[in-house]
């Protein structure tokens, strides 16, 4: 089984500061409000669909599960990683998972459905993550662009995940 390819594991589930020596993002949308709500996007989430929704599979299928190593792949692109944590509580469901030897890039990543004390329900992306590879580090700004992008179709496949469900 290949490791971690950082050491600052679950900093992406605090509220605190993410690591130095990294690129921060942390972008979310609003998806609704109230239990109802809450428990279908922490649902969908579980099952990734920001994932399937920005257009990648996942391998193995399932739920995210602790300590899982999982493949979310798209043509031509294939990106190990190992699900670090999973969380789930009144006010919080989600995972986070962190990069493994060949992916490129360094560092974690959250998927977080959380309610705030209003009752507004939103799907959170976190993350910290460095070049892992060459052509990432070779890339510099469009890698990250890159990064935004699929951000993006993480929010917006978990918006369309929630408003599908009955």
């Amino acid at each position: 089984m290949s490791s971690l390819t950082y050491d600052e594991v679950g900093a992406t589930l605090t509220d605190g500061e993410l690591p130095s020596g990294y690129h921060h993002l942390d972008r979310r949308v609003r998806l609704g409000s109230g239990s109802e709500c809450f428990e279908r996007a922490g649902a969908a989430v579980l099952s990734w669909a920001a994932h399937r929704g920005a257009g990648f599979t996942v391998t193995p299928d399932g739920p995210a599960r602790e300590g899982v190593d999982v493949v979310v792949s798209a043509p031509l692109l294939r990106i190990p990683c190992r699900v670090v944590r999973v969380v789930r509580s009144g006010e919080r469901v989600g995972f986070a998972y962190g990069t493994l030897r060949g992916h490129p890039e360094c560092g974690e990543e959250a998927f977080l459905v959380e309610l705030d004390a209003d009752g507004v329900v939103w799907f959170r992306v976190r993350a910290f993550s460095r070049p892992g590879r060459w052509f990432v580090r070779v890339g510099g700004p469009v890698a990250r662009g890159v990064q935004l992008w699929v951000t993006r179709r993480y929010l917006r496949g978990v918006v369309r995940a929630c408003a599908d469900s009955p």
